[in-house]
């Protein structure tokens, strides 16, 4: 069987660099290894997501020279979702949570991913199958102990998440299913094989493989490479307003962006005009930095810093 990776960008803003790097490296993977690419649009968040975000980026995805073997929707799989959430209901795992965030943040337990670890507070308010569907927050409990796992650069990712991160959440208060349960049940119901991905969701896989573990579902293999940053050291987000992919198409050909990214990625020294397709026969991930690399943005173009 082929393996199968995936490319699962937010559709909460405008595509950006970072959005671009991010598949140009998922889809080199895939494609240098004859795996099929899987293109799924994360779209959860009813605040953020808007449908014209999603339209943007499958346009600038294709214009930037991508192809997908299967395209996904996240908000399409709802009936897939609560019926995981209902099998670690029976399993007496779900229960409601009523902390606020300012409450995490006063018990002041650093988290793995630099923000606040929940304090596991309030786990004896277990949830049954006759009132789960309640509105409010649901979390799922973990078990004690470190989870062995590691990237395929080598690096470790094994941690105890219970105590790293916390139970997560699983559905949100506005009823939404929560990124970290989300991405694993779409993960398995697609039999994804290979997650290439920025470091900075790594903190987060050892909770993903003990959620993958309590679904009776397979663990796939992680990579996770180099992310953009901003001057100022922040990583490059839709949410910190990084320039978009359409300022940049009044400013560069394809070619020309595609070369100015897969050089800070290693892949093209000399930063010259190509599409991806022309980087695969090169393409190693020995060949990528496992450092950050910095952007300047003046005047609408692009600049290593």
């Amino acid at each position: 069987m082929p393996e199968v990776c995936r490319f699962a960008p937010s559709t909460t803003g405008s595509a950006h660099p970072g959005t671009l790097l991010a598949g140009l490296l998922a889809w080199l993977d895939a494609r240098s290894r004859g795996a099929r690419f899987v293109l799924r649009l994360e779209d959860l968040d009813p605040e953020r997501c808007q449908p014209v975000f999603a339209t943007q980026m499958l346009e600038d995805l294709r214009w930037f020279g991508l192809d997908w073997d299967l395209l996904e929707q996240q908000s399409r799989h709802a009936v897939g979702h609560q019926a995981a959430l209902l099998q670690l209901v029976h399993a007496g795992r779900v229960y409601r949570c009523n902390c606020s965030r300012a409450q995490i943040k006063a018990h002041g337990l650093p988290g793995a991913d630099g923000g606040y670890a929940y304090p596991n507070l309030c786990r004896p308010n277990v949830v049954t199958p006759t009132n789960f569907a309640a509105p409010g927050v649901l979390r799922v409990r973990l078990d004690e102990g470190e989870i062995s796992a590691q990237d395929e650069s080598g690096q470790s990712l094994s941690q105890n998440p219970s105590t790293a991160l916390g139970d997560p959440v699983v559905r949100r208060r506005d009823g939404a299913f929560a990124y970290n349960f989300a991405v694993v049940v779409d993960d398995g119901r697609i039999g994804v094989t290979r997650v290439v991905r920025g470091r900075d969701i790594a903190p987060s896989t050892a909770t993903q493989v003990i959620l993958q573990r309590l679904l009776a579902l397979p663990t796939p293999t992680y990579r996770h490479h180099l992310l953009l940053l901003e001057e100022r050291g922040d990583k490059l987000a839709k949410l910190h307003g990084a320039i978009g992919v359409r300022a940049l198409r009044a400013q560069y050909t394809a070619a020309e962006l595609c070369g100015v990214l897969a050089q800070g990625a290693g892949l093209n020294p000399e930063g010259k005009p190509l599409m991806p397709r022309a980087l695969l026969a090169g393409f190693a991930w020995e060949r990528v930095p496992s450092f950050d690399q910095t952007l300047r943005v003046e005047g609408g173009r692009l600049y290593w810093r």
